[in-house]
C-alpha cells in the first residue's frame, strides 16, 4: 500500500474529526438567533438528507442484483438509524440548549463504554478490564468537571446533562445494533439508508408538531445552519468513511479522539465558555479513559487477526470502531 495512500486517510480523518467536532459549537451560536430545537434539527436535515438519499441511490444501482440486501436487512437498517440519529440526535440538541458544549462533547465521547454495558446486558459479551477501567476515569472526568464547578449545578444544567447521557445511550445502542447491518449492507449504503430515514423521520416530527413558519429564520442563522448541514453533518461523514477505507476503523477511531480537544478550543474562544482546572482535570481524565480503551482493543484486535486463520468474510467492527456522525 502506498504511503501516500495512508497520509491521506489520516489526512481525512483527522480533518473529519475535526469538524465533527465544530458542530456543538455551531449549534450554540445558531441557538442565539431564537432558533427552536426541532427547528434546528429540521433544517439542518432538509440540506443533508437529499445527499444521502443519492448517495444511496447511486450505490444501490452501482452492485449486482444478487449484492443488494434485502427489504429486511433495510428495514432494520432504517429503524436503527432512526434510533441513532433521529432520537439521540434530538436529545442531544435539547441538551446543547441547556448545557454547555465542553460538557455535552465529552459526555458523548464515553459512547463505547455503554456499548460494552449494552452488550453484556444484552448479548452477555464480557466486560474487559481495561474497557472497566477506561470507564471509570471517563466518568471520574465528568463529575470532576460538574463537582469542581458548582456553578454548573443548575437545574438547566442538569436537565441537559440528563438530555445528552440518554443521548450517549440512544446512539451506544444504535452503534450496537448497526454491526451486523453494516457487514450486510456495506458502510456506505447502511450509512445512506440510517441517515435517510432518520431524516424523513425528524421532518415529520417537525411538520405533526410543530407550524411551518418556524423555518423561517433569520437571514443571519443561514451561514451557520449551511455550516451545520454540510461542514458538521455531510463532508466529515464522508471524509471519516473514506479515511477508514485507508487506515481502517480502528485507527480512525483513535484519530476521534481529537474531536473533544477541538470543541473545547472552540467553545473557549468562540463562546467564552471557562477553562479552569474543572475542566482540565475532566477533559484528561475522559480523553485518557477512551484512549486507554481504543488503544488496548486495537492491539487486542490485532493480534487477534494474527493469530486467526485467514476468513472470507470481515469481522464486524468493535465498540470504539466508528465515530458518531453527529
Amino acid at each position: 500500500m502506498p504511503r501516500s495512500w495512508l497520509i491521506t486517510g489520516y489526512a481525512m480523518s483527522a480533518v473529519g474529526a475535526m469538524l465533527f467536532a465544530t458542530k456543538g459549537v455551531v449549534v450554540k451560536l445558531t441557538y442565539a438567533h431564537d432558533v427552536s430545537v426541532l427547528a434546528l434539527l429540521a433544517l439542518r436535515m432538509l440540506l443533508s438528507t437529499p445527499v444521502f438519499v443519492a448517495v444511496g441511490i447511486v450505490e444501490w444501482r452501482r452492485r449486482p442484483v444478487h449484492e443488494r440486501p434485502g427489504a429486511k436487512a433495510i428495514a432494520a437498517a432504517a429503524a436503527v438509524g432512526m434510533i441513532g440519529y433521529h432520537l439521540s440526535s434530538w436529545l442531544d440538541f435539547e441538551g446543547l440548549a441547556r448545557l454547555d458544549a465542553q460538557s455535552e462533547r465529552l459526555m458523548l465521547f464515553t459512547y463505547p463504554f455503554l456499548v460494552i454495558l449494552f452488550g453484556r446486558l444484552i448479548f452477555k459479551r464480557p466486560f474487559a478490564p481495561h474497557a472497566v477501567l477506561g470507564a471509570l476515569m471517563s466518568y471520574a472526568g465528568i463529575a470532576a468537571m460538574f463537582g469542581g464547578a458548582p456553578a454548573r449545578l443548575t437545574d438547566s444544567a442538569l436537565t441537559g446533562a440528563a438530555f445528552v447521557l440518554t443521548a450517549a445511550v440512544s446512539f451506544a445502542l444504535y452503534q450496537l445494533f448497526a454491526r451486523e447491518l453494516i457487514v450486510k449492507c456495506g458502510a456506505a449504503l447502511f450509512t445512506a439508508i440510517a441517515m435517510s430515514a432518520a431524516g424523513l423521520s425528524l421532518l415529520a416530527q417537525f411538520f405533526l408538531t410543530h407550524p411551518v413558519s418556524e423555518l423561517a429564520v433569520e437571514a443571519s442563522a443561514w451561514p451557520l445552519i449551511l455550516t451545520l448541514a454540510l461542514f458538521a453533518t455531510v463532508v466529515p461523514a464522508f471524509l471519516m468513511s473514506a479515511g477508514t477505507a485507508r487506515i481502517g476503523a480502528q485507527a480512525n477511531a483513535i484519530i476521534a479522539t481529537l474531536s473533544p480537544t477541538v470543541t473545547i478550543l472552540l467553545a473557549v474562544m468562540l463562546l467564552g465558555e471557562p477553562f479552569g482546572w474543572p475542566e482540565a482535570l475532566g477533559t484528561v481524565l475522559v480523553l485518557s479513559g477512551v484512549g486507554l480503551f481504543m488503544l488496548v482493543d486495537a492491539a487486542r484486535t490485532r493480534r487477534a487477526a494474527i493469530s486467526a486463520p485467514p476468513s472470507p468474510a470481515a469481522p464486524p467492527p468493535s465498540p470504539g470502531s466508528s465515530p458518531p456522525a453527529r
